[in-house]
């Protein structure tokens, strides 16, 4: 199984809006894309998280499906919705 996991520390610009708007785009996600076992926008509820408020946690079959999932546009379109809301981020990407 891949992982691939996206810590984000959101704008406070961020309104109950945006959070409806990215799980409706992690539900596309699920639905269009091949391979994805996990897929899941979620608050992050460690105490240690440095400002890291939420995260995109994702499970594929393949590191080849994870390599279709980025350029789908699916993927695109919530990326391009997201990134005025993000201050910073830290990526994971491997198998396990």
């Amino acid at each position: 199984m891949y992982m691939h996991i996206v810590m984000l520390e959101l704008s406070a610009t961020c309104d109950a809006q945006f959070f409806d708007t990215v799980n409706a785009y992690a539900q596309r996600i699920r639905h269009e894309c091949q391979g994805v076992r996990l897929y899941q926008f979620t608050a992050n509820e460690a105490s240690r998280s440095q400002g890291y408020s939420h995260a995109v946690i994702s499970a594929f079959d393949s590191a080849a499906l994870h390599d279709a999932y980025q350029t789908s546009q699916a993927h695109q379109a919530m990326k391009a919705y997201m990134a005025p809301f993000i201050e910073r981020l830290a990526v994971f990407d491997g198998m396990v």
